[in-house]
């Protein structure tokens, strides 16, 4: 009997939500498509909280909150999100829950723990208490922020009112599908990235036969890349056919060489007519600066002559 009801004991620690947590750290988003009791039949009434970008339903008995394009579910201890209304869900770590949707006081969590009754109402429930010392260690200043930069609200998908009861599509691929027909918002927090690119978006390699992506295999990039920077071989003399202006007017080439009007003169004498007229400019500067010296002198010996008589 000792041993039957250690075991017993042991699998009930195993099971806490706080055991899970502990033995997995990293930001992994869990088991996919897991039943979490909660059956809506029809798009729910979402609201805003004040002050945070956040939204939750009123009206349902569940702690149930839309953020940054996914809803999210707490629920037995647990968080869960989807990109609909009503899964199919996948379970979220402690540490990968987004902090916005952390933040969220009390009060409008609709069917709260027990264990909320005794925090403030107007505060967010304490996860550290909750979750233990290592998940407040590994989340940091998740309830310090600056509410004047939180950020704005994402749009609500309520293109999703049109598919309910029979209509509702149950299979990942085709929410995914009219999702991205429908709602063009793509999560900003870092975190509901991670997870919506793991669970909603096509990788390229799957898209393309083979195994290969669009852009191709090493060796075509390589070739593509090499005729991007090679430079165009110029035509030869000997290329210009029949139809070419220059082919049946002799003087066209003279034409091409003489001066363009409003061309830059400097530009178009030779090099070494260029490089005379800049050192007669030099030396031009210099006797003038010599003859502004001279007549400097001449002027401070006038000016002692005066005086002196």
């Amino acid at each position: 009997m000792l041993k039957i009801r250690n075991a017993l004991i042991l699998m009930g620690v195993l099971m806490t939500p706080l055991a899970h947590s502990a033995t997995q750290v990293s930001i992994g988003i869990g088991f996919p498509n897991v039943s979490i009791g909660i059956n809506i039949p029809a798009y729910p009434q979402l609201v805003a909280v004040p002050g945070y970008p956040v939204y939750y339903a009123p009206r349902m008995q569940a702690n149930y909150f839309f953020y940054d394009g996914l809803y999210w579910v707490f629920q037995g201890d647990n968080w869960y999100a989807s990109s609909w209304y009503n899964g199919p869900w996948w379970f979220v770590e402690p540490y990968a829950v987004p902090v916005y949707v952390l933040r969220v006081p009390v009060r409008y969590y609709r069917s709260p723990p027990s264990y909320f009754r005794a925090w403030r109402s107007d505060a967010p429930p304490r996860w550290g208490n909750h979750w233990g010392p290592e998940w407040e260690q590994h989340r940091s200043g998740w309830d310090r922020w600056d509410r004047r930069a939180a950020p704005a609200p994402a749009p609500l998908p309520t293109y999703q009112r049109q598919y309910s009861g029979d209509r509702y599509p149950r299979q990942v691929a085709q929410q995914r599908e009219l999702q991205q027909e429908r709602y063009r918002y793509r999560p900003r927090d870092p975190i509901v990235r991670k997870q919506y690119q793991e669970r909603y978006e096509e990788r390229p390699e799957q898209r393309a036969p083979d195994g290969q992506n669009r852009q191709g295999g090493p060796e075509e990039r390589g070739s593509r890349q090499q005729d991007i920077q090679r430079p165009a071989a110029r035509p030869q003399e000997s290329s210009r056919g029949p139809g070419s202006p220059e082919a049946g007017d002799p003087n066209a080439r003279e034409r091409r060489q003489l001066p363009q009007p409003g061309a830059d003169q400097r530009q178009q004498q030779p090099r070494g007519s260029q490089d005379r007229d800049e050192r007669q400019q030099g030396k031009d500067a210099a006797r003038e600066h010599k003859r502004n010296q001279e007549q400097e002198k001449d002027r401070d010996r006038d000016r002692d002559r005066d005086r002196n008589n």
